[in-house]
């Protein structure tokens, strides 16, 4: 089965039941909304409200008390909006309360004795996008915007959920969806249609469309690093400095630092922010040989870790000459993406960058974890290692996904094969299947074409409530 944003199986999906959840975090603040959803909103509220909702127009606010077997519960606020105004499509109750946990679990549970059932994670916005109040790429823009770690991510977010995504594949989708009702009338009826000097317009049409596709994926290394972060893993040898390098960018004492070889045992994981740029940085244990048992799983532990990750940061100590265990460090990074830091600068130098970068092609600083020579320098680098050019926010789309990154390429290598088939001379026929298929496949990223578990599996990432 297939499901489209507005339609499945051609015919305007309806969904089943009134649902229920809490939209607001379990904690004690100022306010608790409890969100209610469907066909049944009003008449389930109106159950359990005082104030009178059964009538009143929509986008209207009504003051009140909840209340369960004659027994109040809480005062509150009462949000009407009334389909197709509102979030989903449907009709919608949200109920402002007080904001501690125990309250506005007693509102839910009064909603739901009521008639609602519980929402399933992200249930609100699926019920949007089968309502048709978005596609597939917005609906995902929304968790991208709730889950934003910097400002990058959520600009990202922000463009993608205003729609400038889906207007760019919608476009390519609707160009290539017209050559290919071209080229099959005219296979159908050749009296009436002629397709002489048509493939080399075709070929035009398609590097356009090639070059607005490729332009989406080149921005996608850009995209998903700013909405996921950097993985980033510190090795070094014990005493290099490590936890004390964790310790700074994180700005608090997150590890232990003593001057007791071996002192960390484990991975340790942090997520910071370096002007912009996201990191999710484990500290570990040091590299060296060792028969203590506890300290060779902490060691194991590193070097998985190593190779999982993104970015490495090699720190090494410049007031001590390299022995067996920086050499080993140096040869576990050689093949990976690194940065070499020359930790230890405010101490007299062992071991001079020279050295270093006889030994290694990885851009090497100078570096104190102590008083953070070296910080700028280091996010600079990491800034030139991860993102290509600058992204301008104006005008640019973003791909934040790999899941739209590889449809993008999946429909860049159908049309390439189009162009192919062009250029070897082949019959028309040909040219409608490859582009038939990129047409296809784009709409997964809208949701015109995406299956049934594909869109399952998108909003059971969303959190309760949205």
């Amino acid at each position: 089965m297939v499901f489209g944003p507005f339609l499945l199986g051609g015919i305007m999906q309806k969904t089943e039941g009134t649902i229920a959840a809490i939209a607001t975090a379990m904690s004690e603040s100022g306010i608790g909304i409890v969100r209610v959803s469907g066909e049944s909103a009003v008449s389930i509220v109106q159950k359990i409200f005082t104030g009178k909702l059964e009538h009143s127009a929509t986008h209207t606010i009504h003051h009140g008390y909840i209340t369960e077997n004659k027994k109040g519960i809480d005062e509150v606020l009462v949000l009407l909006m009334r389909a197709p105004h509102s979030y989903t499509g449907e009709d919608t109750v949200e109920i402002d309360c007080h904001g501690g946990i125990l309250v506005t679990q007693k509102v839910l549970e009064a909603v739901l004795n009521a008639g609602a059932k519980i929402a399933e994670p992200g249930e609100f916005t699926k019920r949007a996008f089968l309502n048709g109040k978005m596609d597939l790429s917005r609906a995902e823009a929304v968790i991208d915007v709730i889950q934003a770690k910097n400002n990058f991510a959520l600009k990202a977010g922000q463009m993608q959920l205003n729609g400038k995504l889906s207007e760019e594949i919608k476009s390519i989708r609707a160009e290539i969806l017209e050559e290919t009702a071209r080229i099959e009338a005219a296979l159908d009826d050749p009296e009436h249609y002629d397709l002489t000097g048509y493939p080399k317009q075709l070929q035009i049409k398609l590097d356009g469309l090639i070059a607005r596709t490729e332009k989406m994926i080149q921005s996608a290394d850009n995209g998903i690093v700013m909405r996921e972060g950097i993985r980033t893993v510190i090795l070094g040898k014990p005493n290099a400095g490590k936890s004390s390098l964790l310790n700074l960018l994180t700005g608090e004492d997150r590890a232990i630092v003593t001057s007791v070889a071996g002192t960390t045992r484990d991975t340790l994981t942090e997520f910071i922010r370096m002007n912009g740029i996201s990191l999710n940085i484990t500290d570990t244990a040091g590299i060296r040989e060792s028969s203590e048992a506890v300290e060779k799983i902490g060691i194991e532990k590193a070097r998985k870790a190593a190779e999982s990750a993104d970015l490495i940061l090699c720190m090494l100590d410049k007031s001590s000459a390299l022995d067996q265990n920086d050499l080993d460090v140096l040869s576990l990074i050689e093949k990976r993406k690194a940065i070499v830091l020359l930790n230890k600068s405010d101490l007299l130098q062992a071991v001079t960058e020279e050295e270093i970068k006889r030994r290694t092609a990885h851009p090497v600083i100078e570096f104190s974890a102590k008083d953070g020579t070296g910080l700028p320098e280091l996010e600079e680098q990491i800034r030139k290692m991860f993102f290509h050019g600058e992204i301008n926010f104006n005008d640019q789309i973003v791909i934040t996904s790999k899941r739209h990154k590889e449809a993008l390429m999946e429909a860049r290598d159908s049309l390439n094969l189009t162009k192919n088939s062009i250029i070897q001379g082949l019959p028309e026929d040909f040219f409608s299947i490859d582009l038939f298929h990129a047409y296809e496949i784009l709409g997964r990223i809208t949701g015109e074409t995406a299956e049934d578990d594909l869109i399952n599996e998108i909003f059971s990432k969303f959190c309760m409530g949205k």
